[in-house]
C-alpha cells in the first residue's frame, strides 16, 4: 500500500520529517511545480501495482513504467528471475524517479507479499478460463501482471493468479506489444475505478502531505544539502 512514513530518509545518518521538508523546501519550487506536485498527488492511487515479470527489453520495462505513472498508478513490481537479469540494468537510469519499484527475483515471493496486502492478482493469460478484464472490479486492491515478450506470464503465475483476463481484440492478431498491453490495462482500471466509485486517486490528507515532500525532494536537486546544512544549525 502507501509505502511512506512521516520520517523521510535523507541518508544512512539523516532523518528528516516530512513537515520540514513542506516547510523547507516546498515553498523553493516555482508555483507552477507546487501546483503540479498537488494535482499528482491528488490522483495517486497505490492500492493497484503493476507486475512485471521476466521482461526482457528494457525498453518496454520503460514504456509500462511511464503509462502506469501518466495514469496515476504509484508503484510497481519487476520480478528479474533468471540470470539474464543479473548481467543488466533493466530500468533506465531516472525511469523510475515517480513511481516506486520493488523488484523480485522469484515470483512465488512477490506474489506472497501482494497476497499479503489484501490484492487479487490478474494476470493478463488467454486459456479457456480467461475472462474479459471487463469483469474484474479494480476498486478492489489488485496487482495486474504483465508476462514477457515471447511466453507471456509464467505457468507459476498463472497457478498463483486469481484471475486470468485478456484485452478486447477485433483484428487477426492474438496479443498485443506487451507496452500497448500495459497502457490499454492501465486506462482501464482507471476508468474502472472512476465509474464504480467516482475517484481514481485514494491517499489521505496526510498521506497526500507526505507525498507531496517526496515528490519536493526529488524535484530539488540541492534538497538534501538544504535540509542537512539545517540539521547543523539546530
Amino acid at each position: 500500500m502507501f509505502p511512506f512514513q512521516s520520517r523521510l530518509q535523507l541518508d544512512q545518518k539523516l532523518w528528516v520529517s516530512h513537515f520540514d521538508v513542506l516547510e523547507e523546501i516546498l515553498p523553493l519550487l516555482t508555483p507552477e511545480r507546487r501546483e503540479k506536485i498537488a494535482r499528482v498527488v491528488e490522483g495517486r492511487c497505490f492500492s493497484n501495482v503493476a507486475v512485471m515479470e521476466n521482461i526482457y527489453d528494457r525498453g518496454n520495462i520503460s514504456a509500462v513504467m511511464r503509462s502506469a505513472e501518466a495514469l496515476g498508478f504509484g508503484a510497481m513490481h519487476i520480478i528479474e528471475g533468471g540470470d539474464r537479469f543479473k548481467e543488466a540494468n533493466r530500468v533506465t537510469a531516472g525511469a523510475d524517479k515517480w513511481v516506486e519499484i520493488t523488484r523480485w527475483q522469484a515470483t512465488v515471493d512477490c506474489v506472497a507479499k501482494l497476497k499479503e496486502e489484501g490484492k487479487q492478482i490478474v494476470v493478463t493469460h488467454l486459456d479457456a478460463t480467461s475472462k474479459s478484464i471487463s469483469e474484474i472490479d479494480f476498486t478492489k486492491p489488485t496487482a495486474l501482471v504483465l508476462g514477457n515478450e515471447k511466453e507471456g506470464v509464467s505457468p507459476e503465475m498463472i497457478r498463483l493468479a486469481d484471475h486470468r483476463v485478456v484485452l478486447p481484440m477485433n483484428g487477426f492478431v492474438q496479443s498485443y506489444n506487451i507496452s500497448v498491453a500495459g497502457a490499454l490495462s492501465f486506462y482501464h482500471i482507471y476508468q474502472d475505478r472512476l465509474r464504480r466509485q467516482g475517484f481514481h486517486g485514494e491517499l489521505s490528507l496526510e498521506e497526500k502531505e507526505i507525498l507531496k515532500s517526496v515528490y519536493a525532494l526529488r524535484t530539488l536537486d540541492s534538497a538534501k544539502d538544504i535540509l542537512k546544512a539545517k540539521s547543523k544549525i539546530h
